[in-house]
């Protein structure tokens, strides 16, 4: 597994968007608001092309502009390090157009970003070996003072930090909207985590393994796909076995259910050493399946740990992992979790 170096003091970060771009409120201001932060922070800053255009379809631009847009600025010796605009819909169409092997061959470089960005932190991880950041996306990082998440997000991307944890409490319903866009979260939920070994319930868990994962409904798009290399890097890793790292957007929990069936008949969960499962965006219980079931089904049946309502995701604030890491997991409770990632 190849790792970036870390960004320094005057690097420049890179703000491609490779999904949506920061084109309408509430990310637009945001998005100012985030630039200002950064180089306050005494980072440069260099938005892409496409990080203010609304010309596509669930993305940004065209999927070949997007991929253009992305690989130029990976590849450019005038970034540091990327960080995704935003989230969005389709960013999976612009992956026939991305060249991978160019990408495995460059000299490595921190990409960050969450849920449709799932599309390239799974793929520079299992088509390009190379480590990247589940993480908040650029107009996160607008909020003053920043969340300890958004302030753990940059000192992974520095090296000053290789240990993420729990939170305390998060964020059910955001007061963020086109008139509001700068207010902080709103961190109303008291963080009540439950882990289980197998199905049945556990007060305490520690389990080690190498990183993969993010938001389920991309994952499961990409299962049976030329571009699904998942089996692969699965193998070439056994020694280490994999923790699975999942939250899900748009899915409710059947949707989970289906999904977490599909990937583990894709053989995605082979040598699995562990799970971390974040905080549904559409999580509510149907005709009796609610989201613990929804993911016990299957990971029941692997007896390793398995950690629910974890700080990942849509619903923030979201632990910043970094996928292809190894990572050593410990649960001591409802309320504590750490991460520690060994970057080798």
């Amino acid at each position: 597994m190849r790792y970036p170096k870390y960004l320094s003091i005057g690097g420049t970060i890179g703000f491609p968007a490779p999904s949506f771009g920061c084109a309408s409120e509430p990310y637009s201001t945001a998005f100012d608001h985030a630039l200002e932060k950064l180089e306050s922070m005494g980072f440069r800053t260099l938005p892409g092309p496409n990080a203010r255009a609304d010309k596509g379809i669930g993305i940004s631009n065209t999927p070949e502009c997007c991929a253009r847009e992305f690989m130029d600025m990976y590849l450019s010796q005038e970034t540091d390090c990327l960080i995704s605009c935003g989230g969005g819909e389709l960013m999976c169409e612009i992956l026939p157009y991305m060249d991978f092997g160019k990408l495995a061959q460059a000299d490595p470089k921190w990409f960050m970003g969450y849920s449709d960005n799932t599309n390239l932190t799974l793929l520079l991880a299992t088509l390009a070996d190379t480590a990247s950041v589940y993480g908040p996306c650029a107009a996160s990082f607008y909020m003053e003072p920043l969340h300890a998440s958004l302030n753990d997000a940059i000192e992974i991307l520095t090296g000053e930090r290789k240990s993420v944890g729990s939170y305390g409490m998060w964020e059910k319903e955001s007061l963020k909207d086109a008139e509001h866009p700068l207010v902080p979260y709103n961190l109303t939920e008291k963080l009540a985590m439950q882990c289980f070994i197998g199905r049945e319930p556990t007060e305490s868990a520690r389990f080690r393994g190498r990183l993969l994962g993010g938001c389920l409904d991309i994952l499961v798009c990409h299962a049976g796909t030329r571009f699904d290399r998942v089996k692969e890097f699965v193998e070439k890793y056994k020694e280490d076995g994999i923790i699975w790292f999942l939250e899900a957007c748009d899915l409710n929990v059947f949707s989970i259910r289906r999904a977490m069936w599909q990937l583990e008949e894709a053989g995605w969960f082979q040598h699995v050493k562990g799970f971390l499962i974040g905080r549904p965006e559409n999580g509510e219980p149907m005709m009796n399946l609610d989201n613990l079931n929804a993911v016990l089904e299957v990971t029941g049946r692997k007896n390793v740990p398995v950690v629910l309502d974890a700080d990942l995701g849509h619903r923030p604030p979201m632990m910043p992992l970094v996928v292809g890491s190894v990572a050593e997991v410990t649960y001591e409770g409802s309320e504590q979790l750490t991460v520690e990632m060994e970057f080798s």
